[in-house]
C-alpha cells in the first residue's frame, strides 16, 4: 500500500512540476526590459531617467499605441538601424513628471561587447518609438524626402507629431512627417 501511494505521489508531483514549467513558459516576457549590460550603461549615462512604459501613457494614448503596436513596449524597439545586424535599440527615456516631463531618444548599438549610445533628440512630454521599414519617406520639413536603405526609427508624440530617423551610411537623417 505504501509503495502504491508513493508511486501515485511521485507521479502527481511530476505532473504538477511539468504543468508548472508549462505555465511559467507560457507567461509573456515584459517587452520593456533592456539587456542587463545595456541597462547598466543607460543607468550610468542617463541617471534619473526611466524607459517609457505603457504606465507612463494616459489611458487614451495607451489605447492608441496598443491599436497599432499590440503588446510592444512604447519606449523600446529593436531595430537594424545601421544595417550591420549588430544588436541595436531605440530607447525613449523620460525624467520628471507631467506636465514638466522631459524625454530623450537614444540609439544604443552593441559593438565588440560594449554599448555605444547616441542621443538623437529631446522633447517635452511622453513620446513613443517604433521601427518602420526601409523606403522613401515624404516629410513636412527640409529635407522633404528621405530614402532609407535600412529600417527607420519613428519618434512620435501620439496624435501630435512624428519624426523619422534614418542612417544614410555616414550620419543620421531626420525628417518630420507629421505635426
Amino acid at each position: 500500500m505504501r509503495l502504491r501511494s508513493s508511486i501515485l505521489l511521485c507521479a502527481l508531483s511530476v505532473g504538477l512540476f511539468s504543468a508548472n514549467k508549462i505555465a511559467i513558459a507560457a507567461q509573456p516576457q515584459d517587452p520593456c526590459v533592456l539587456p542587463s549590460s545595456l541597462q547598466e550603461e543607460i543607468t550610468k549615462k542617463y541617471p534619473h531617467t526611466h524607459l517609457v512604459t505603457l504606465a507612463d501613457l494616459d489611458e487614451y494614448d495607451q489605447k492608441l499605441f496598443r491599436k497599432d503596436h499590440g503588446s510592444a513596449c512604447p519606449g523600446l524597439v529593436k531595430v537594424d538601424f545601421y544595417g550591420d545586424q549588430k544588436p541595436t535599440f531605440a530607447i525613449v527615456l523620460v525624467s520628471g513628471e507631467n506636465p514638466n516631463r522631459k524625454a530623450q531618444l537614444v540609439v544604443a548599438r552593441q559593438v565588440d561587447g560594449s554599448w555605444q549610445t547616441r542621443l538623437l533628440d529631446t522633447t517635452d512630454g511622453t513620446p513613443v518609438v517604433w521601427r518602420d521599414r526601409p523606403g522613401k519617406y515624404e516629410g513636412m520639413s527640409e529635407p522633404s524626402t528621405i530614402r532609407a536603405k535600412n529600417p527607420v526609427i519613428v519618434f512620435c508624440g501620439l496624435e501630435s507629431w512624428a519624426i523619422v530617423y534614418a542612417w544614410n551610411g555616414k550620419d543620421v537623417e531626420k525628417l518630420q512627417v507629421s505635426n
